[in-house]
């Protein structure tokens, strides 16, 4: 069951769609619970029939001999999932931005003038450390 389906969804215009409650607690179901429904019940009870079944099941998970193909959710779902992914994506280039500044600021010592004769002193000179590691932005 480890196959992505094709995402069908109905409803309203997305602004009139509140979010539901599973996406704002977080409460995603995995496949294997999903209510299934075989591909072949489209054709037998058409669309309409599908979306009545999906508005009484709330998610459904299409099968194709017995196989995940999609699974068909409301487009508010969809909706607040997209704002989940939006949201994660924007707090992860938060966080690389942070780590790019707090990189490229350790780096900036390596650009100021005294920063090759610090260097060859260091090498040169003998270690005393005094039973102590020196190392690390403190050093």
């Amino acid at each position: 069951m480890d196959r992505l389906g094709t995402l069908v969804s109905y409803g309203p215009k997305p602004q009139e769609r509140p979010m539901p409650t599973s996406a704002k607690t977080g409460a995603f179901v995995p496949l294997a619970k999903l209510p299934r429904t075989p591909a072949s019940d489209l054709k037998k009870l058409g669309w309409r029939g599908m979306m009545n079944r999906l508005r009484s099941k709330g998610k459904l998970l299409v099968t194709n001999h017995d196989e995940p193909e999609a699974v068909i959710i409301p487009v508010a779902e969809y909706d607040a999932l997209m704002q989940i992914v939006e949201q994660s994506e924007a707090q992860t280039e938060s966080a690389l931005a942070g780590l790019r500044r707090s990189f490229d600021d350790r780096l900036s010592v390596l650009q100021a003038g005294s920063a090759a004769s610090r260097l060859q002193s260091t090498i040169r000179g003998r270690a005393k450390l005094g039973g102590k590691v020196k190392a690390g932005s403190g050093y």
